[in-house]
């Protein structure tokens, strides 16, 4: 990797899955790297306890021609995939503007290449930190199998098996006897099951896990972070971002310089921005509930996708879990029992007896979404800033590929993927 313009000091403000990732890479090139946030350690907000899926055989945008019609069809549902609550919030409907656009067909096929593009690398740069750094975080490579209820859906995964194809992505599409063959514990589902279409490639594994492991080896490498710490604002000299003034628990106020800064702050990217630099990131609530396992043998081993529910499901270590939804209501984070609820019966009603319901886990958290899917990485509008936020329900797959092609835009390179880096 280039180095020889690598920032020396550089402020990572975001110790998610974005922000130690970026530290990672950063240490390694030689940066002095310096990290903060709010919480008491790493990976506590949204990347804590998310669907667990690398799913590079998703790289649709949720931003698509059929949005529009399927966005009305779940309107008034309070239990549908797509909650949005109305308010008056000029950055909603500014988001949602923006997100019909969006959906306009060479849009969204524009955004389909470029995501799938970075997944791709990202995937790869995943194996390559796993092997490297022999990481655990209870990862698993049986694949992911979409689920296909319905003949209709089965079509369209004909369809979607080629366009993947198009795009470098491999996927194989099975009948009930093949998905069943390939996860034995879909044979006692209840529920019409027409095949799935399997992506084998795909892998899966606690971000959590996976975000606290690496924050140990960057800190063994050289990296700092500094927890308890709210950033307040950005530090400038002219015209040139130089630091942030941050706030420990205490109240103390204290004022971190660094040759770069690089913002990893999710949905609250567009607070610390500079004026003029619209990031179009507004916060997507999503659920997940976490569920100790009782009968094993019974229990998935491959992560599963519910295409007409927008569920997903991964086996991780002794605990199952199942995630999905989203819901529009700004920065709000109160708990949405039948939301939660949603999630375990699904769990109830295709695996029952598996997992101990009476012991799961709820929590929800923000995601950083831009209309597009698309998210921001490479130089702000502002000299000393450079971006790696916004990746909404895909920080997951993409985190590692995004960080080291940051990293590599940092030091004067071009990164080897087809993606609207910012330079």
């Amino acid at each position: 990797m280039p180095s020889t313009r690598l920032p020396h000091r550089v402020l990572v403000l975001g110790a998610g899955l974005a922000g130690v990732t970026t530290a990672w890479y950063l240490a390694q090139a030689g940066s002095e790297v310096t990290v903060v946030d709010r919480q008491a350690g790493a990976g506590l907000e949204t990347s804590f306890a998310n669907g667990g899926q690398i799913s590079v055989s998703h790289p649709e945008p949720w931003a698509n021609p059929a949005a529009p019609m399927t966005v009305l069809k779940w309107l008034g549902r309070e239990d549908a995939p797509l909650l949005v609550r109305p308010r008056l919030d000029p950055d909603l409907w500014r988001w949602a503007l923006a997100f019909a656009v969006e959906c306009l067909p060479h849009r969204a096929e524009r955004n389909t290449r470029a995501i799938a593009s970075l997944a791709r690398h990202s995937r790869l740069c995943l194996r390559a930190l796993r092997e490297s750094l022999d990481l655990q975080y209870d990862q698993r490579t049986d694949g992911i199998l979409h689920l296909l209820r319905t003949p209709q859906e089965w079509a369209e995964a004909g369809r979607r098996q080629a366009a993947l194809g198009w795009l470098g992505i491999t996927t194989e599409r099975l009948d009930r006897a093949g998905s069943v063959e390939r996860e034995p514990a879909l044979a006692d589902d209840p529920d019409p099951l027409e095949g799935a279409l399997l992506a084998a490639d795909d892998e899966s594994g606690d971000a959590h896990k996976f975000v606290q492991a690496l924050a140990d080896r960057a800190r063994q490498g050289g990296a700092s972070f500094r927890f308890g710490r709210e950033v307040l604002s950005l530090e400038r000299s002219g015209q040139r971002v130089t630091g942030a003034l941050v706030r420990s628990a205490d109240g103390a106020l204290e004022r971190l310089a660094a040759d770069a800064v690089v913002l990893c702050l999710g949905s609250f990217s567009p607070r610390l921005a500079p004026a003029g630099e619209r990031l179009g990131i507004y916060p997507v609530k999503g659920y997940s509930v976490t569920v100790p396992i009782i009968d094993p043998a019974r229990a998935p081993r491959c992560s599963l996708t519910e295409e007409s529910r927008r569920i997903v499901c991964s086996r991780l270590g002794e605990q199952m879990r199942v995630a999905g939804t989203a819901e529009l209501n700004g920065f709000d984070l109160s708990p949405n029992p039948l939301r939660s609820s949603s999630l375990l019966d699904w769990l109830d009603r295709h695996f029952p007896g598996v997992c101990d319901r009476q012991a799961a886990t709820h929590w929800c958290g923000l995601r950083p979404a831009t209309p597009s899917n698309i998210p921001h990485i490479g130089a702000s509008r502002s000299a000393g800033l450079w971006l790696n936020t916004g990746h909404g329900t895909l920080g997951w797959t993409l985190a590692c590929g995004s960080a080291e092609s940051l990293v590599r835009l940092m030091s004067g390179g071009m990164p080897e993927v087809n993606f609207p880096f910012r330079r």
